[in-house]
């Protein structure tokens, strides 16, 4: 019985490692403009509520910006609309103070200084660095897009953001 007991542990544990191997504990994304020009980073945490995304830029437009995590891991410049929609695995609707919202990938705004840069932290609920519906690292992969304006956080399907000025494939 013990013997049973403890074959039943270790399979246990090796398979609770094989799933957490499976899941990165951080990744990141090198965020470029149109022009190919660096304007930062950002990078993705687990976290017991879902990722927190730490960003670091540079060279941006003064005043508040929206980011999103897009549906692709696409960034083709100039207008980044190969980083498609937002991240909806649940098909909800966008914006935090929609009723039928958020989407996963719905973020708050963040400012960026009159010298052009910010230092931020963000949360994404109910998202994971896995590769299930609801991780960064589903098939096709995500992308974290920076838009010219703030999101009004209830427009759908995009939050009245406006252009996308800046984008990074979210990588592990």
């Amino acid at each position: 019985m013990k013997l049973v007991t403890l074959v039943a542990g270790a399979l246990m544990l090796t398979m609770s490692a094989w799933a957490q191997a499976g899941a990165a504990k951080v990744a990141k994304a090198d965020l470029k403009d149109a022009k190919g020009l660096e304007v930062g980073t950002a990078t993705f945490r687990a976290a017991p509520d879902g990722v927190r995304i730490s960003l670091r830029l540079k060279n941006l437009t003064p005043g508040e910006h929206a980011v999103h995590i897009h549906d692709a891991g696409k960034c083709d410049p100039p207008d980044f609309k190969t980083a498609a929609g937002h991240f909806n695995p649940a098909h909800k609707h966008h914006g935090k103070d929609n009723p039928e919202g958020p989407h996963a990938g719905d973020l708050l705004n963040f400012t960026v200084s009159g010298q052009g840069t910010a230092t931020t932290a963000l949360l994404a609920s109910g998202v994971t660095l896995g590769t299930e519906a609801t991780g960064l690292f589903h098939e096709g992969g995500t992308s974290l897009v920076i838009h010219a304006s703030p999101d009004d956080y209830k427009s759908d399907p995009a939050g009245n953001a406006g252009a996308r000025i800046a984008c990074g494939v979210i990588t592990r």
